[in-house]
């Protein structure tokens, strides 16, 4: 089988990246309201003997009214488990199952699942033969380039390639640099190069130019996009529009805050406490932040932020002063989410668990 249409044939593929308790339905409708990826990818299902599929997770998958199609992603090593999840998750209107080998979480790779399997070549062909013998339809792999090293990179890419995967996602760093290093580019080249599938580079491809640039120096299909399109759901219209060589649409400050007025709504739950959906629109603001003013004055009174009343007052008051003025593509330098805090990655990690 083939992987559904792109939104503009001929072009680089774009797909926003599984990250725990941010990719849901509300967060992929406002997306697809600035300019939806090619492909959307759920958080991840955890897979064990007495796992059933996320509910909420579904609802991403049944409800999904994006016009873009949605793989539901694994995550698990009891391959009985695993095949059982991805055959119920077939009932569903899903584009493919996606096997998640990149979770650098230490509560997640501790499990041997995730980045941790990494470890384990072996027990990692094992699971990608069960699941596509599982798999009627498409299935794909989410990966690191190692756990402490890229001793393994080219067995596993080679099992990826002889059980068939139909998309690879590659991030470009191992599970023990976490997000600290740079990103290893020339290792997703490689992978390029290797497998006969599209490959998609992940790792820091923060704006549009720098998906062109990734795109160029690795020979990758596409690219996957996490963490930057929290801060900047306008970036995969951005890629499609350097992609054909036009005009980059251009964000406003007025723009961002229209943006976080909608992300706040959508993601509202009913029942949840005001000040507990303020302190989780924090998580998503500590990236909108990173393009807003260069010496982080957003970003230090927002954190401060305890009601709505707070946060919209804060968010006025750094936007609409002057509304008009750019909003970065990228990130300002030195102005970074929050050292050691607890963020959203893009290997289907939780806002809980991951480091940035």
């Amino acid at each position: 089988m083939n992987l559904p249409a792109l939104l503009v044939p001929g072009q680089p593929a774009t797909a926003l990246a599984p990250m725990q308790d941010v990719t849901d339905l509300a967060f992929m409708r406002v997306v697809a309201h600035y300019g939806a990826p090619d492909y959307f990818f759920t958080e991840f299902f955890r897979v064990h003997a007495q796992s059933r599929p996320e509910k909420h997770i579904l609802r991403s998958i049944d409800e999904n009214d994006t016009g873009r199609p949605v793989f539901a992603q694994l995550i698990g090593e009891d391959i009985a488990h695993l095949v059982r999840t991805a055959v119920e998750l077939q009932r569903h209107p899903v584009a493919g199952i996606d096997l998640n080998l990149g979770c650098p979480a230490p509560k997640i790779y501790k499990k041997n699942v995730g980045g941790g399997l990494l470890r384990d070549p072996a027990k990692v062909g094992e699971i990608l033969r069960a699941l596509r013998d599982a798999c009627g339809g498409l299935y794909t792999v989410k990966m690191r380039i190692g756990f402490a090293d890229t001793g393994n990179f080219d067995a596993i890419l080679d099992l990826v390639a002889a059980q068939g995967a139909n998309l690879l996602s590659v991030h470009g760093r191992t599970v023990k640099e976490m997000y600290r290093s740079e990103v290893h580019y020339d290792f997703i080249g490689h992978a390029a190069r290797r497998v006969p599938c599209p490959v998609l580079a992940n790792g820091n491809v923060t704006s549009a130019a720098k998906a062109a640039a990734v795109v160029a120096e690795t020979g990758a299909a596409g690219v996957m996009i996490g963490r930057h399109a929290i801060r900047n759901p306008w970036i995969f219209r951005q890629c499609r529009e350097r992609f054909a060589g036009q005009p980059v649409t251009r964000v406003s400050l007025g723009d961002v805050r229209g943006y976080i007025e909608r992300l706040y709504r959508a993601t509202a739950v009913p029942g949840v406490p005001e000040r507990a959906h303020v302190n989780k629109m924090k998580k998503y603001l500590n990236f909108v932040g990173q393009s807003v003013d260069p010496a982080g004055a957003f970003l230090h009174d927002m954190r401060r932020a305890e009601s709505e009343a707070e946060l919209f007052a804060v968010s006025d008051r750094h936007l609409l002063a002057e509304p008009d003025r750019e909003f970065s593509p990228e990130p300002y330098p030195g102005v970074i989410a929050r050292p050691n805090c607890e963020t959203p990655a893009g290997d289907g990690c939780s806002l809980e668990t991951v480091t940035a």
